[in-house]
């Protein structure tokens, strides 16, 4: 009889045992999933449709890290960067800013590379009438749609203007304002915009019947807008695209690790061929 009960006893520890184990995995398996890592990154608005392309491309060959992109102006994403926002990485879409950076030493040394090339453009909705033929006498449209002077392409417009004699020269064709622009142009309507993608949408919707863009900008847009002229390099000088890792106190290794990871994911041979599809020029220095 003794020997019976303790065979009882020791079936039921083992069903009780068995049990417990049971549990322990059904408990495993609805564990919460490990929290991923986030990578801030500030990237120039003319770079928003590539970089989300790069951000899924990214994500999937890495599933525990979170790319988050911040599309604006260089400028304005400068002053937050400044302002303390949180940034592991910063794509500009001129030098100036990242010279800023760099000069205050928020640049990690060593991180900083030049991406890609850009032109400027003049653009028109895809149905227009407009008499204007390009740069040289965008004088001639009612209204233009024209980014102020702290946007790249804002920059890089004054300065080609400058080049083609419509703008007197000055030191820095950034802080030529938007009214002097007009009142040198003979008083033309001008509608300032703060990035490329206002400048876009404001031909795009017909608000203006001219504006200044970058060619990445107008891909995808052929059946709303109509490129009236590819602004020569000459004119308006290179225009490069630098990226670089950007000092983050709040960042942990794995963070920082991630971060440079990116950096060199959108910079090998196999990202030129995204970038080129995006409108841009990958033969830079």
């Amino acid at each position: 009889m003794k020997k019976k009960l303790f065979t009882l006893f020791v079936a039921f520890a083992m069903v009780f045992a068995l049990a417990a184990c049971g549990g322990g995995s059904g408990e495993s398996e609805d564990a919460a999933p490990a929290e991923k890592t986030t990578v801030n990154v500030f990237a120039a608005a003319s770079l928003g449709a590539v970089m989300a392309e790069f951000e899924a491309n990214y994500e999937e060959a890495n599933p525990d890290v979170d790319i988050v992109v911040n599309a604006d102006s260089s400028g304005t994403l400068l002053t937050q960067i400044q302002e303390g926002a949180p940034c592991d990485v910063f794509f500009s879409a001129a030098q100036k800013q990242m010279d800023e950076l760099e000069g205050a030493g928020q640049v990690i040394e060593g991180t900083r590379t030049n991406v890609v090339n850009n032109q400027l453009v003049v653009i028109t909705q895809s149905d227009s009438a407009t008499e204007v033929t390009g740069l040289a006498d965008i004088a001639r449209a009612k209204s233009i749609a024209l980014a102020d002077g702290s946007v790249p392409v804002g920059k890089y417009t004054r300065q080609a203007m400058i080049k083609l004699g419509l703008l007197a020269e000055v030191e820095d064709p950034a802080a030529i304002t938007t009214q002097e622009v007009s009142d040198q142009l003979g008083g033309v309507e001008i509608s300032e915009q703060g990035n490329v993608s206002k400048v876009l949408a404001a031909v795009e919707e017909a608000s203006c019947e001219v504006g200044t863009t970058y060619l990445s900008d107008t891909i995808g847009h052929d059946d709303n807008v109509r490129i009236i002229e590819i602004v020569p390099y000459d004119v308006t000088g290179d225009i490069i695209y630098p990226v670089a890792q950007i000092v983050n106190p709040d960042a942990d290794e794995t963070e920082s690790a991630a971060a440079a990871d990116f950096i060199a994911f959108i910079t090998n041979d196999e990202a030129k061929a995204i970038f080129q599809q995006f409108g841009f020029d990958t033969d830079v220095e």
